[in-house]
């Protein structure tokens, strides 16, 4: 949201894609007045916890929050949502906060986002559009980059209409019929040719790192990701476990690749920790191939670890965010166990016992302390035990290769020489099972 942070749209706002505020010095974080809607029964409380999100997600791509405004509505109006006459009250109300930038915690079609600005002569975005921002400061991996900026370009592409409008006004008159719309038809050419050339890099990005995580797998353990609300404490916990170094700060969505480090176990069983991306309330759906990469860590997971901030009031419904993800990719059954984080910041009566009952395998912890480790690596242990399979095996000693790989990932329970063949009794986790069973003896 700074105006001397470059973004991968500028390309595009250079054209005349720019903003319409006005009076702020270089550098200066854009004063943004953010707008609610309290829709016939919905209780205010809800909407008011929806704000304080949406002005985390202000507060972090560099925006000023001036003001939070809340407007009852039956239901949106096609043309401004909110209705002209409080459209007119949100244009009074930037005049006297000398808001530069209005956000909407609503997704705005093209029509009423264009409606909106006409009115109030400020910019004006949605929800969707300010992760979007977010997720081209955060993106570090190549393939992250092209996924938002292609999410950027479809969120774009309907609007161009109302980015260009001050062209549409010129005079009919010999030599300037027309320019507006030669130049938004340009425009949208450039931007259809650009979305075509990401598909293609992100197809090839695509098939190099599924030929990496293959090769990866071949000499990996068992798998655990860590998965939960943003700014839930999963980084904090990656780096409490395995000193991973990832950087952690108060603020939505720091961590956007996914990042996987060893962990030693103390009984010398070694996983391999994913952290991924947090989830959030209402993701935009041009983002859920951004999430791509870090979905793949938690599908082939052999276990989650769901990191929930037991501190925050609005606990319950950020677990009940989390397990709608885990649903829509097919992942809710996996075995998990539930680290109920920040109990150091807990006031009050505690929450935890009535987490522990309605979750599985839960563990009390502060990351950020370092209280309650040692319980999650019990437990942690414990789940990965029941993943073993139990199996016989005969392996020719020119598979050698084979019977230290299941040295290192397995628990050998018997070892003996037979000729040329290694009989073995061992513990394996199934994926690990699953590619020997060749030698599998009956």
């Amino acid at each position: 949201m700074r105006r001397n942070r470059p973004t991968n749209i500028d390309s595009y706002r250079q054209a005349g894609l720019t903003d319409l505020a006005e009076g702020r010095e270089p550098g200066e974080n854009e004063r943004a007045v953010l707008v609610g809607v309290q829709l016939d029964r919905a209780r205010r409380t809800e909407v008011d916890d929806h704000l304080g999100e949406l002005a985390q997600l202000a507060r972090t791509a560099g925006a000023d929050v001036v003001h939070q405004q809340v407007f009852k509505r039956d239901k949106p109006t096609p043309a401004h949502y909110i209705g002209k006459g409080h459209v007119e009250q949100l244009r009074q109300l930037c005049r006297e906060s000398r808001a530069d930038l209005v956000i909407f915690d609503d997704d705005l079609s093209p029509a009423q986002q264009r409606n909106v600005e006409g009115v109030v002569q400020k910019k004006v975005i949605d929800r969707t559009e300010i992760i979007l921002d977010i997720f081209a400061q955060r993106a570090r991996t190549k393939e992250a980059k092209l996924q938002i900026e292609l999410a950027q370009l479809w969120h774009l592409l309907p609007r161009l209409t109302r980015r260009w409008t001050h062209l549409s006004r010129q005079p009919g008159e010999i030599g300037t019929r027309g320019p507006g719309e030669t130049q938004l038809e340009m425009d949208r050419r450039r931007v259809k040719e650009r979305i075509h050339r990401l598909n293609s890099e992100i197809t090839s990005v695509r098939t190099h790192r599924a030929t990496q995580r293959k090769a990866r797998k071949k000499g990996a353990g068992q798998t655990a990701s860590l998965i939960g609300y943003t700014n839930a404490g999963k980084s904090t916990l990656l780096n409490a476990l395995t000193q991973a170094g990832v950087t952690v700060e108060d603020k939505l969505f720091t961590t956007l690749d996914p990042t996987t480090r060893k962990l030693l176990l103390p009984n010398h069983q070694a996983v391999f920790l994913s952290d991924t991306v947090g989830f959030i309330r209402k993701l935009p759906h041009q983002l859920i191939d951004s999430f791509r990469a870090t979905l793949e860590e938690v599908t082939e997971a052999d276990l989650l670890i769901h990191v929930l901030d037991v501190s925050d009031p609005r606990a319950d419904e950020r677990s009940q965010n989390v397990y709608e993800v885990l649903r829509e990719i097919g992942c809710a059954e996996k075995p998990t166990i539930t680290v109920l984080n920040k109990i150091d910041r807990l006031k009050g009566p505690s929450p935890v016992e009535r987490f522990r009952r309605s979750h599985l395998n839960c563990v009390p912890m502060s990351a950020k302390e370092g209280v309650g480790l040692d319980e999650f690596t019990r437990q942690l242990e414990r789940l990965l035990a029941e993943l073993l399979v139990m199996v016989h095996l005969r392996i020719p000693q020119s598979q050698s290769r084979f019977v230290s790989r299941i040295h290192a990932e397995g628990n050998v329970i018997s070892k003996e020489y037979e000729g040329n063949d290694v009989l073995l009794w061992a513990e394996l986790p199934a994926k690990l099972a699953a590619i020997v069973s060749d030698f599998v003896e009956d």
